[in-house]
């Protein structure tokens, strides 16, 4: 288990993931964070990443860094998606087993498993079937995160664990109107909608599509629970149990906005997975919940939203 004094590394630290796991691991009482910012330390550069990792010595460390987006950034970026992302996982992954991390958590995603998987999806169904075609560089690239640490505990012994979170959303999240997943990118678009006063808001797809959205706080404390009670090779899925679909999130989303319009679903765009329910019972017979309910969630979410951004997009 992690000492309050560990060194500990969370890669990432400024997105919604990692900031939620600095913000855990600070109210859990841990002193010893080390953390650079974008400017000081590229990820894809493997040489800067070898000197920090040679020079601070890490004993754990969070893989929550990444190139994200929604399904138009997936689809438009895809070189950037791979190269990048592949970059990232290979530097931290190499340098971590070098310098003899105690343990590294690696943070994937769900669309890692077939666009077709059988509903919910448990952890054997990675590698079953085609990808959805939307975010497969993405997902290619976590999946050769997962083989990474895979190998490397097979080759080398090293304690490197996977964890397969399922969509996420809370405090100092993406809110960019093209590069944003869909919850995120709701809240935005009800959000400046009420503010200019539109008669309706436009949803991509037919909002039939089921998703389950998890808040990042309680990722967060999922991912410190993992990193000092789970050591296994196989991947775990991370998530609440429960899913939605995108019309019913527009609804909830809408009412918390106080927008009043009506809702309009553009059929021309992509739906992307038509299921995507994660099998949460391996995490759960170890004994992690989660504890934020959707609405609550989404509260929060926009409470953050306005405070961070109210001035950027009122009209």
């Amino acid at each position: 288990m992690m000492k309050k004094t560990d060194k500990i590394y969370v890669a990432g630290h400024t997105g919604m993931v990692g900031s939620a796991i600095v913000n855990a691991l600070t109210r859990g009482g841990y002193t010893n964070l080390v953390s650079r910012s974008s400017q000081q330390l590229d990820l894809r550069k493997q040489g800067q990443v070898e000197s920090f990792f040679s020079e601070e010595k890490p004993q754990y460390v969070f893989l929550a860094a990444a190139k994200v987006g929604g399904i138009m950034a997936n689809n438009t970026y895809r070189a950037d998606f791979l190269y990048d992302n592949l970059a990232i996982v290979s530097n931290i992954i190499h340098s971590a087993y070098k310098n003899q991390v105690s343990k590294l958590l690696f943070l994937g995603s769900s669309c890692i498993y077939p666009k077709l998987a059988p509903q919910p999806i448990k952890e054997e169904y990675l590698l079953t079937g085609l990808l959805e075609k939307t975010n497969e560089p993405y997902a290619i690239a976590k999946i050769a995160g997962i083989k990474l640490c895979e190998t490397y505990r097979e080759q080398y012994g090293a304690n490197f664990i996977s964890v397969m979170p399922t969509n996420l959303y809370g405090k100092n999240d993406n809110y960019h109107p093209e590069n944003s997943h869909v919850l995120p990118a709701l809240i935005r678009r009800f959000h400046e909608a009420k503010m200019n006063g539109f008669s309706e808001v436009s949803i991509w797809g037919t909002g039939n599509p089921q998703r389950e959205f998890l808040f990042a706080d309680d990722l967060a404390d999922a991912c410190l629970f993992l990193m000092d009670n789970y050591n296994e090779k196989e991947i775990i899925n991370i998530g609440c149990g429960t899913d939605i679909s995108i019309k019913e999130l527009a609804e909830i989303i809408k009412e918390i906005t106080g927008f009043t319009g009506a809702l309009v679903f553009d059929t021309t765009k992509p739906d992307g997975t038509p299921r995507k329910l994660l099998d949460v019972t391996k995490l759960g017979n170890l004994g992690w919940h989660y504890k934020t309910s959707l609405r609550e969630g989404i509260g929060i979410a926009y409470r953050d939203f306005l405070k961070k951004h109210e001035s950027t997009f009122t009209a």
